[in-house]
């Protein structure tokens, strides 16, 4: 089986707006849980700290995004009327799709009738009843607005794509397998290029009163996976895309492949304990078919990134499972390291499993382990003595003999498993960074005078913080792999330092010798309709 190269992502999380500031807060074990914010609900009238209490949540916790409540509906096309009934969630696969596209070097509108496919993982619904509340408030929009599958399909919609685009609910491994299914559709050639992912907001207390009462969540707000005081986990939100290729076409097309998938796998708890109880047999089913399909020996993983919700019940059954799989003709000597993101975000639900996965991908690239949260003293059901797993408690280099695999695993309290398997990238053939050019030229473009100075702003910094990267490169990714809008800058120059001068100058609003910004005229001339008066039949206030 060929496999999937991944060549893009993008993400919102809590406490970091995209992956190089996810892996920050990974490597520097950031926690980024905080108190239930005063525009989501009033934590006050909700909270009593006696679990089960009618009505109420018994936490104040959650990892939750800033601003969710902001969103450029023109820059896709859409009306302000019709942003009011959308679904944030819906705005956030939006705008993170777009940014992975982006970090992938591929122009959105060349993919306009292509066989691109979108799966979204999404689960939660909080927008619909905020809405449906009041009928009142309900208008054309409203259905399109909150219905689950116009999260990926809006988003097929916007860039013209004609690939399938599918809704996944499978409560917390959603996402995972929302990438196992665009991974299928690659296999199966139905697909040349796949955006998959989920997202996940909390706009309403009910789930948490709702969980609550079914003492699913950590009175302090935090998941301590693997720890002996687990007593269940926080909720998070946050949205996850990446963009995949199979591997041959992605050489091709000479991408920058982050990471690969050798495979996935998906199964079903079936009749077990109970309806949400995790199901150990199951766990070991769906790895070993993930592993086979690979064609890789479980000794060969030597990162485990865990579904770890941190429950005390769930918990150790999943770490008797790693150690019934993992274990088997592995020497003392080959490690494997399991930890879980929720100590850091939360439990994402829909959003969970890509989390996971884009946090691997990102400790694959940088060849490092993020530490592991929470862990003061290990749950008494959970034994390690004698084995080769090791829960890290500070960032380290990932050091392996071999190619560094890694296994990526996301249960849902429906029963529905996933499993995915993934390897560091294959080593390419480097090319030259050193272009016999004296100066260089940078254009970047927005669709508003302050957003292209915010982006300007953003390609100061990254120059700041990647002193290592090849200025050409920079200019023919920035040239080359982003759309052309409006508004449009272009600068000169013949280093790093000073590129960073011209733009730092126009973000400043100074003048700078070197560097030209104005606005283009659009190629197509604007839509003119005028509305007849009368005496209202045809419009409400048409007559007015």
């Amino acid at each position: 089986m060929e496999p999937i190269a991944i060549v893009g992502i993008g993400c919102r999380f809590p406490g970091a707006e995209n992956p190089e500031a996810f892996w920050q807060l990974l490597r520097n074990g950031v926690d980024a849980i905080s108190e239930v914010p005063s525009d989501r609900w009033d934590i006050d009238e909700f909270y009593a700290p006696q679990p089960a209490t009618p009505g109420k949540m018994n936490t104040r916790w959650g990892g939750f995004l800033e601003r969710v409540d902001r969103f450029d509906p023109g820059f896709f096309g859409i009306s302000p009327r019709e942003a009011e009934h959308m679904d944030p969630q819906q705005r956030l696969v939006l705008e993170v799709a777009w940014e992975t596209l982006e970090n992938a070097g591929i122009v959105p509108e060349t993919l306009a009738g292509s066989q691109t496919g979108v799966f979204v993982g999404i689960t939660n619904a909080d927008y619909h009843k905020l809405l449906y509340k009041d009928s009142s408030q309900l208008g054309a929009y409203s259905a399109t607005g909150t219905t689950p599958c116009i999260a990926a399909n809006r988003l097929s919609y916007a860039l013209n794509l004609r690939g399938p685009s599918i809704a996944i609910d499978t409560a917390c491994s959603s996402s995972l397998v929302a990438v196992h299914l665009a991974c299928q559709s690659l296999w199966n050639g139905e697909s040349n290029l796949c955006l998959a992912g989920g997202a996940n907001l909390m706009l309403s207390p009910e789930p948490t009163i709702t969980c609550s009462q079914a003492q699913m969540m950590a009175a302090d707000g935090r998941c301590k996976t693997f720890d002996a005081s687990a007593d269940g986990y926080v909720r998070g939100e946050g949205c996850g895309i990446i963009a995949l290729k199979r591997l041959e076409d992605a050489l091709r097309d000479g991408d920058n492949i982050l990471a690969l998938i050798r495979s996935s796998a998906v199964n079903q708890d079936g009749t077990s304990n109970g309806l949400t109880a995790p199901n150990g047999p199951s766990q070991q089913a769906v790895i070993r078919q993930a592993l086979k399909q690979a064609g890789v020996a479980p000794a060969q993983i030597s990162y485990l990134e865990a579904h770890g919700t941190g429950t005390s019940l769930g918990d150790p059954i999943e770490v008797k499972s790693l150690k019934a799989v993992l274990m088997e003709d592995r020497s003392p000597d080959r490690s494997c390291w399991i930890a879980s993101v929720k100590t850091n975000i939360g439990h994402l639900e829909g959003a969970a499993g890509i989390a996971s996965l884009i946090k691997v991908v990102l400790q694959l690239q940088h060849r490092e382990i993020a530490p592991h949260l929470h862990l003061k003293q290990l749950n008494p059901y959970i034994s390690l003595k004698g084995t080769p797993f090791v829960i890290p408690s500070e960032c380290q280099p990932w050091s392996c003999s071999g190619s560094r695999l890694a296994g990526v695993s996301a249960f849902s309290f429906g029963g529905t498993n996933c499993h995915a398997i993934l390897e560091e990238a294959p080593l390419q053939t480097p090319v030259s960074s050193k272009v016999d050019r004296p100066r260089h030229l940078l254009t970047l473009s927005a669709k508003s005078d302050l957003a292209l100075v915010e982006l300007a702003q953003r390609y100061e910094d990254f120059l700041g913080s990647h002193p290592e990267v090849s200025l050409a490169d920079v200019c023919f990714s920035a040239n080359a792999g982003r759309s052309h809008f409006e508004y449009r800058l272009a600068v000169v120059t013949e280093s790093p330092l000073q590129l960073r001068e011209q733009l730092g100058a126009f973000a400043a609003k100074k003048e700078t010798s070197n560097l030209i910004s104005d606005r283009v005229a659009k190629k197509k001339p604007p839509k003119i309709a005028f509305l007849f008066t009368g005496q209202g039949s045809q419009y409400v206030g048409m007559g007015y």
